[in-house]
């Protein structure tokens, strides 16, 4: 535990104004104060001050104001004690740990975790050092040329990968472990890091990643905590195996995989600014798109989208658009992002992409433009999934498959918590019942018609009830914009008897003006 001292020095000697001038670089001195552009909302004329004497800031636009730990907090995503050891390091300020009685237990683990720290920053150092000058670096270069991304191209290119600090793992066995024996690191440290493995036979570590082309993984903080190794073009004669094209660290007391996004660091600022991020599927798509100007992209790490992902993402903006690959197994992803988006009152867009091409080929076959187009282009989660249900293949003769069809939409109706789009539902239905010929199958009809309002029940409970959150009631609280009154509105008008309905009430609630007067 922080000392309370150390805490105390920390707020008398961060600097705010220097603090908030790394991340507000129009900050300037006005008056007794200095103001810029809000980091925490868009806006054209500066609302945004910065008091020296006091320490502190405030926004005349969006209220948010605080301490310089505030300011670290909110800006990077950070714990309070994250924040401080931030600014102690920053400010040359030594960090004091209370010890109230012995605790050998989280000394040991405390100096495990700074182990494994060291070790990955070495091994980042001397992976873009070998992309630098090893003689075999020119397979890596040719990997990162056929994505417009060979080092000297551009500034933006070298800017690039050095933000993500791309580097080459070389071939020979045991090019790493002999570095961290040079450097004085312990081969077991390195191995807790997940870089080195142990021989099989006699004594001695080779290492993990050799031939590939390294993507550094970094927590929020930009610590690296873990490592992915794209294989390259095999060298001259070297034996021919199948491996995998990616391989990753495995986890350690510093990586999680499902709790990191491949990116956040280097996109944090710019999601922020954005209000949003991109998510994508892999690592080259972050650093392509990253170098094309599009900034707030991260990746999870391949594993499916979870809650831990979405809630650290949520510290930074409260909307994603998801850009996955237009193939199975990127609607597949887009369905398991719902739930962990969902439970972390996180909204969700999605955009489709040309069969057939990722985020990376479409940014170098067509330009970033298109990209962006698409991006603009994109729709609401449950819509997407509806869409998707309905474009699936089946035999719509079959009375059975059109009712599992039928199950599998109005679940997707239930599962949605947010009431404006749940008042919609019967919108969907109509659509969804021609879609499905249902308008000349009355009793199917009336089936699916009963479902949706038991899911309007179901999801109105749940917000209302003891499950009910605080996020949820904020979005309860929101004002319904002009499209979702008249969607609301033509429902109603298309089925009065909706309104003798008490499922429906909450609808209605959110009716005001002339939309109310028509109803």
């Amino acid at each position: 535990m922080i000392s309370s001292e150390t805490i105390a020095r920390v707020r008398e000697r961060a600097d705010i104004v220097v603090v908030v001038g790394e991340v507000v670089p129009s900050l300037k001195l006005r008056g007794r104060s200095y103001v810029g552009l809000c980091p925490f909302h868009k806006e054209k004329s500066p609302s945004f001050h910065v008091n020296r004497d006091r320490g502190f800031f405030h926004c005349f636009g969006c209220k948010e104001s605080g301490t310089a730990i505030d300011f670290v907090m909110r800006i990077e995503g950070a714990t309070f004690p994250e924040a401080i050891r931030s600014l102690a390091e920053r400010f040359g300020i030594p960090v004091e740990e209370d010890r109230g009685g012995p605790r050998t237990e989280d000394d040991a683990k405390k100096k495990q975790r700074e182990d494994l720290f060291a070790a990955n920053a070495l091994a980042a150092q001397f992976y873009e050092e070998q992309l630098r000058v090893h003689p075999e670096r020119e397979y890596a270069a040719e990997e990162l040329e056929r994505r417009g991304l060979r080092p000297g191209t551009s500034p933006e290119v070298d800017d690039t990968l050095q933000a993500f600090r791309i580097g080459y793992a070389p071939h020979g066995w045991d090019a790493l472990a002999n570095y961290f024996r040079a450097q004085g690191m312990s081969p077991i440290v390195g191995e807790s890091a997940g870089l080195l493995v142990p021989r099989s036979s006699g004594s001695g570590h080779f290492d993990r990643f050799r031939h590939r082309l390294m993507f550094a993984v970094m927590d929020v903080q930009g610590r690296v905590v873990a490592f992915s190794g794209r294989m390259l073009k095999d060298l001259p004669g070297a034996e021919k195996k199948e491996t995998a094209k990616y391989i990753n660290s495995p986890e350690s007391p510093v990586y999680v995989k499902g709790q990191h996004l491949f990116g956040l660091f280097q996109a944090r600022h710019a999601v922020r600014k954005a209000e949003q991020a991109i998510v994508v599927e892999g690592n080259f798509d972050v650093v392509s798109l990253h170098a094309r100007g599009v900034d707030n992209v991260v990746a999870p790490l391949g594993t499916a989208f979870t809650e831990d992902q979405a809630n650290v993402l949520r510290r930074f903006a409260s909307s994603v658009t998801l850009l996955f690959d237009g193939d199975a197994a990127g609607k597949k992803a887009v369905l398991a992002s719902r739930d962990p988006l969902r439970r972390a009152g996180i909204s969700a867009r999605v955009a489709t992409l040309p069969e057939g091409k990722d985020p990376d080929d479409l940014a170098r076959e067509r330009g970033i433009e298109a990209v962006r187009d698409v991006a603009q282009r994109a729709r609401g989660l449950l819509e997407f999934l509806i869409e998707d249900a309905l474009d699936e293949t089946f035999n719509q003769a079959d009375a059975f498959e059109r009712a599992s069809r039928v199950e599998r939409i109005a679940k997707l109706i239930a599962d949605e918590d947010d009431p404006l789009v749940r008042s919609m539902a019967k919108s969907y239905a109509d659509r969804i019942a021609g879609r499905l010929d249902m308008l000349r199958a009355p009793e199917a009809f009336r089936s699916l018609e009963q479902r949706v309002k038991q899911a309007l029940a179901v999801a109105r409970e749940r917000s209302t009830g003891p499950l009910a959150t605080p996020e949820r009631a904020r979005v309860r609280a929101r004002a319904p914009g002009s499209a979702e009154r008249t969607a609301i509105v033509g429902a109603l008008l298309d089925y009065p008897s909706l309104l003798r309905d008490e499922e429906v009430e909450p609808c209605l609630a959110l009716l005001s003006g002339p939309a109310a007067l028509v109803v």
